[in-house]
């Protein structure tokens, strides 16, 4: 076998300083399970960011990388961009949050209507998590109906986390309302379905395409059978068009739930739908919170949007995507192991699979992040690109992947890929979206 590359490891001295006094502080360490070590090769990869520029990440140790994560999605412009950044600052010498409404909340609510085909009517919050739980409640306002049938990944209230495993906490009786169905299966959707289903939550698309006719099956069956069909368009909203993935695919939800990429990394989420749904929302069914006119984020939210369309962004993600997508292909060709590892999905938001016919997938992940990190590239397994990726960053990975997959490769031939692993394994993601829960308890 090859000897492993000599480049070093980033030293991580100030990361392992300031994880040490979290240690029984901060339950789990991190706000953000996908931000946390857990998802990291502990020992070897940076814990905490000092700054960003563009599409770089810059640690606390001083440590540059190439980020393909993008603050787990919201980066969709980059970091410290001027026109974003400037439109905050100017906001911030007037205020941020004030005891009247602010004009902010109409004109970008305007920009969403303009934006997304099902936005009649649009409202604001802080987290993807609180709009989500806010459609099911308008769905179950309106319709007079209890149960959800969910497909992806929906957040941490109790209607989708009862149906993972890390629900304790949530009662029985809330269990018994939430249930899955596969994506992608007409046949699992439609026997999931009964006449207490008050609404269709899903990710549109994730890193599977829709078959032809899926997307277009459930909206036909929730018009016909009065469920509300929701988009949970978290990852694709004004990434895959400015419009979302309804936009791109031309199938249009009652309701759809946007955060990330809308405000470039401020705090903000949008519910917006169809007027006679959102309307209760005027007296019978309560959502209102404090922070959701926070002027800040929907200043960085008209910028972002203003960016997104006029510099025509979410083609360019799936240009530069595309030189990633085909060029980790191509090398995967190239080295002989495209039979176990390729990149998948659209090419706005990719994701590299590593096969178990090749090896523990785990171990073969902390080996390639492992590998990459040495490289100066952030990875934990997909590629959330910006406007700030281009043609010298997708050089910069491409190259960095064809080394750490050369050593990847000579790991799998030996039957030693663990060993060549510095720290400890990264964990398994909790999140499961298909083949549990599956059918709604018809008593």
């Amino acid at each position: 076998m090859a000897a492993p590359t000599m480049i070093p490891l980033p030293t991580i001295t100030e990361s392992d300083k300031i994880w040490a006094r979290s240690e029984g502080l901060i339950p789990v360490g991190t706000q953000t399970l996908a931000k946390g070590p857990g998802q990291y090769v502990k020992g070897v990869a940076p814990k905490y960011a000092r700054k960003g520029k563009g599409a770089w990440l810059t640690d606390v140790d001083g440590n540059e990388f190439l980020d393909m994560n993008m603050g787990i999605g919201p980066l969709v412009l980059g970091y410290g961009y001027e026109r974003v950044d400037n439109a905050i600052k100017a906001q911030l010498a007037d205020g941020i949050t004030f005891s009247l409404m602010h004009p902010l909340e109409v004109e970008v609510s305007e920009m969403v209507r303009d934006l997304v085909p099902c936005a009649e009517a649009v409202r604001f919050s802080k987290t993807g998590v609180d709009v989500t739980s806010v459609a099911v409640r308008i769905a179950r306002a309106t319709t007079g109906r209890n149960k959800v049938l969910c497909c992806g990944y929906h957040g941490w209230h109790d209607f989708y986390i009862a149906v993972t495993d890390r629900s304790k906490g949530i009662p029985q009786a809330i269990k018994d309302l939430s249930f899955t169905f596969d994506y992608n299966s007409i046949e699992s959707f439609d026997a999931s379905l009964d006449d207490d289903i008050a609404c269709v939550i899903l990710e549109p698309t994730v890193f599977e395409e829709p078959k032809p006719g899926f997307l277009e099956h459930l909206r036909s069956v929730c018009t016909k059978k009065g469920i509300v069909l929701i988009f949970d368009e978290m990852w694709t909203g004004f990434r895959m068009s400015t419009g979302g993935a309804q936009q791109y695919y031309n199938v249009t939800p009652d309701l759809a739930t946007f955060s990330k990429a809308i405000a470039n990394g401020m705090p903000l989420s949008v519910i917006a739908g169809r007027k006679d749904l959102m309307q209760v929302l005027e007296k019978e069914t309560f959502f209102v919170t404090t922070f959701g006119g926070e002027a800040l984020s929907l200043a960085a939210a008209k910028a972002t949007m203003l960016e997104l369309v006029e510099k025509k962004v979410p083609e360019y993600l799936w240009k530069q995507g595309q030189k990633v997508k085909d060029g980790y292909n191509a090398i995967a060709t190239e080295l002989g192991i495209s039979a176990w590892t390729k990149c998948v999905g659209q090419s706005t938001r990719s994701a590299v699979v590593l096969d178990a016919k090749a090896g523990n997938p785990l171990e073969l992940k902390s080996l390639l992040q492992q590998e990459l990190i040495r490289r100066g590239v952030l990875w934990t397994g997909a590629h959330a690109m910006s406007f700030s990726h281009g043609d010298k960053e997708v050089a910069h990975l491409l190259n960095a992947y064809k080394e750490s997959l050369s050593v990847l490769k000579d790991a799998v031939t030996s039957g030693d890929i663990k060993g060549l692993v510095q720290g400890e394994l990264v964990e398994p993601v909790f999140r499961r979206t298909s083949n549990f829960n599956m059918k709604p308890n018809t008593k």
